[in-house]
């Protein structure tokens, strides 16, 4: 398989930013080369003689690295454009968490929990995001039978965080330097840091042993990407909007689908658009910020019936200067409906005409949010508007 040549990451978050902001429907389909997606979607960001790559997008908000590589390069990229996304979101600072699926099933065989009960107890582990330890530990022994002292030594895990230094304390621990599981994943996550550390990430990374990551498909690195906060007002508790991203290795999903058997080592992320909209939405109602569903920059009004034909030369004067205006499709609108649909779709500007400005040569120029209204010679409007949009 030729070497993947990964898409830049700023490409990646452009991306993103088209989903979550575009009007428009963004859709993409399986591609061999960057400058297809270059052509979809990002066209002024690739360079169009790129190397051709074997991997696939499958969704706009999914990314994917197939291919045998060595160890780590790829996992590592994976949260490096996990950062970058949600950097470029800003919605507030973030954490991503990771564990290695290898260290959870050792840590499980070592604490004694049967491996007929791994996936269950790792169920339930994977609700500590959103149920305290206390809960879970309930759950493990009176739901999932788990013997107490067994929950308590997993407790004595699944509670502990950190960075690189954690690694190396859990290569120290008698029970877990036993298990070859383990170490596989401990070494692993060490070489990853060493890694992040270099793309300059480290501090947005925990090793976070709680992490589960319930889905059975997981063979080895996981992650999960959380928001610290959502903003609020002040004096409120801040909200938690659970994972935002996540993503990990599969190394054996592919080749279930395969007739000939054949192993496609894969890792991943995904982005959470829907999780992301609700947070955008509670940033928006506490600052009192509107969506505009348009890009129009202009409204083209009148006052007066019978006027069609001016606001049509005016607009096409608009159109051809680069500036994106609309009007309402009906010979005589209403001033006031008109006012209230550039409120209503958040509109910045409106350009007037009537009878009298036509007289005197003169245009209106309206700031829809001040109410304030200028009057500005016809020949100038369009290097006016053109000024305002650029200073705003």
């Amino acid at each position: 398989m030729p070497q993947l040549g990964l898409l830049p990451r700023k490409a990646w978050a452009a991306l993103l930013s088209q989903i979550l902001w575009s009007p428009y429907t963004a859709c993409t389909r399986a591609v061999s080369s960057h400058s297809q997606v270059a052509e979809a979607v990002l066209t002024s960001q690739l360079n169009p003689n790129q190397e051709k790559s074997d991997f696939i997008i499958k969704t706009p908000k999914d990314f994917d690295i197939a291919g045998q590589f060595d160890p780590m390069i790829p996992d590592a990229e994976c949260l490096k454009i996990m950062c970058e996304i949600l950097s470029g979101l800003q919605l507030g600072d973030f954490l991503i968490k990771v564990n290695d699926r290898r260290i959870l099933d050792g840590m499980f065989a070592v604490c004694g929990v049967p491996e007929s009960k791994f996936r269950a107890i790792c169920s339930s582990l994977d609700k500590l995001d959103k149920m305290s330890w206390k809960d879970v530990r309930h759950e493990m022994v009176t739901k999932k039978s788990l013997a107490p002292e067994v929950a308590d030594r997993i407790g004595d895990y699944v509670q502990r965080h950190g960075g690189v230094s954690l690694v190396e304390q859990l290569f120290q621990d008698s029970r877990l330097s036993q298990n070859k599981q383990v170490l596989e994943g401990l070494r692993d996550l060490k070489l990853l840091f060493e890694y992040l550390t270099l793309f300059g990430i480290a501090e947005k990374i925990s090793f976070d042993l709680s992490l589960a990551r319930g889905l059975d498909y997981y063979t080895g690195v996981i992650y999960e990407a959380v928001f610290l906060q959502t903003p609020n007002q002040a004096g409120e508790e801040s909200l938690r909007m659970g994972s935002v991203a996540a993503g990990g290795r599969y190394d054996g999903l592919v080749g279930m689908f395969d007739p000939k058997g054949h192993r496609v080592p894969c890792v991943g992320l995904s982005i959470g658009v829907e999780r992301i909209f609700s947070i955008v939405e509670q940033r928006m109602k506490v600052f009192g910020e509107k969506v505009r569903t348009t890009e129009t920059q202009v409204f083209v009004a009148t006052p007066q019936k019978n006027f069609l034909q001016e606001r049509l030369k005016l607009i096409a004067e608009l159109w051809d200067a680069g500036i994106k205006a609309e009007l309402l499709y009906k010979n005589n609108p209403k001033l006031l409906t008109q006012l209230h649909y550039c409120e209503n779709m958040g509109i910045p500007l409106v350009v007037i005409i009537g009878e009298q400005e036509m007289k005197e040569g003169i245009i209106k120029l309206r700031s829809v949010a001040s109410k304030e209204e200028v009057t500005i010679k016809r020949e100038h409007l369009v290097a006016e508007i053109q000024k305002r949009l650029s200073d705003s």
